[in-house]
């Protein structure tokens, strides 16, 4: 499954630099506003010291990395939702996005320009999170000006029903409330989904700091300005200095880890980044590999085997059999798969199995009589 993640924030605060860097692409990246005009996707693979392992062990002929796909959003500025800036067409650029990545400055620098005058990260987050809401509010208005007259007068089922998820919506986003937090049905969560909401997406502020202030994150003011924000919104913020991540685009595998040791840091913000997207969208990964192949396959936790196995192939799905499963830290610890077999820790599952984050499976399916 792919997923996509948009990247927001106002115009100055990296988010062209951090796209640069998390996709190794190169992008302008100017000190004024609306550098961005169309949105620069770039597919990025995950990093996983688990696939590296595996891939030593198995020395298969490709090795495929699970992906995310980045959206690099226009800098949005207050009035956005009304076609301020450049508007309203950097907003529909996010609404097939799977998760919203909000960079919010925390750096000072005085040669770099804030489009609002001075570096205050709360402000910059309500400005933002203000335009989402009020392009949610003119979605759900339009819609409601399309239907209410079929589920008053006419007492459409179908209208009723929409006009049940609406009413809420509407007052929520008056209030300047996400959709996110207004409680649903899972049948009326079903119906908001079409909608496409922004503030329906979860999301993970990015606090882009200085060199200095990642080197002792908790004495950065504006840094803890932004968790204790996130927080009370029961959202996850991660600290990066987008300048350091531009320098590691540059290095080689090795040479990150020994620039990021000699900084006294243990991940760089782009592997920070994915894993709390992964943990925001409940996701994990499963492995197949072999001697052809070696492979990490994203999934939602709670999918069962044949539905993990569908996302191989629907095939698999469709003439599931069963699964031949061992966890990634029994080979980790033995050191291959036949003394995986030989400890009798690979065991076989059924269609009532639920994987589990860094499984390693092997289908058997027959559809058609075929195996």
């Amino acid at each position: 499954m792919g997923l996509k993640a948009g990247i927001v924030g106002l115009p100055n605060v990296g988010k062209s630099t951090l796209f640069n860097a998390i996709t190794n692409s190169h992008v302008e990246a100017a000190n004024y506003p609306f550098a961005t005009i169309n949105p620069n996707t770039r597919i990025v693979e995950v990093p996983d010291e688990r696939l590296d392992f595996l891939v030593n062990v198995f020395k298969p002929e490709r090795t495929i990395p699970a992906t995310i796909e980045f959206y690099d959003i226009a800098g949005l500025v207050r009035g956005a939702s009304k076609g301020e800036g450049l508007g309203n067409q950097f907003l529909s650029h996010i609404r097939e996005c799977d998760a919203i990545v909000e960079v919010v400055r925390c750096f000072n620098n005085s040669d770099i320009i804030h489009v609002e005058g001075d570096v205050d990260p709360i402000r910059d987050i309500e400005v933002i999170n203000l335009e989402l809401v009020m392009a949610d509010l003119e979605t759900v208005t339009r819609r409601i000006e399309k239907i209410e007259n079929k589920a008053r007068i006419l007492k459409d089922k179908e209208s009723v029903m929409e006009m049940s998820c609406l009413t809420p919506l509407k007052e929520a986003l008056t209030n300047g409330i996400a959709a996110r937090n207004v409680p649903l049905t899972q049948e009326q969560e079903e119906v908001v989904y079409s909608y496409h909401l922004l503030t329906k997406k979860p999301i993970i502020y990015v606090a882009n700091v200085g060199e200095e202030d990642l080197l002792d994150i908790n004495k950065c003011e504006n840094f803890l300005k932004v968790k204790e924000y996130a927080t009370k919104e029961h959202n996850e913020v991660i600290p990066v200095s987008c300048e350091i991540e531009s320098q590691l685009s540059e290095l080689s595998k090795e040479e990150k880890i020994e620039f990021l040791k000699d900084l006294g840091i243990e991940t760089s913000g782009l592997s920070q980044l994915i894993k709390a997207t992964y943990k925001l969208l409940n996701l994990s990964t499963f492995f197949t590999v072999g001697a052809d192949e070696c492979r990490a396959w994203t999934f939602p936790n709670g999918y069962s085997a044949p539905k993990c196995a569908g996302i191989i192939h629907t095939d698999f799905e469709r003439g599931f059999i069963c699964a031949e499963v061992y966890t990634y830290e029994a080979i980790h610890e033995l050191g291959s798969e036949l003394a995986v077999k030989e400890a009798g820790k690979m065991r076989t599952e059924g269609k009532g199995y639920f994987p589990k984050d860094g499984d390693i499976m092997f289908f058997k399916f027959n559809v058609s009589g075929k195996k």
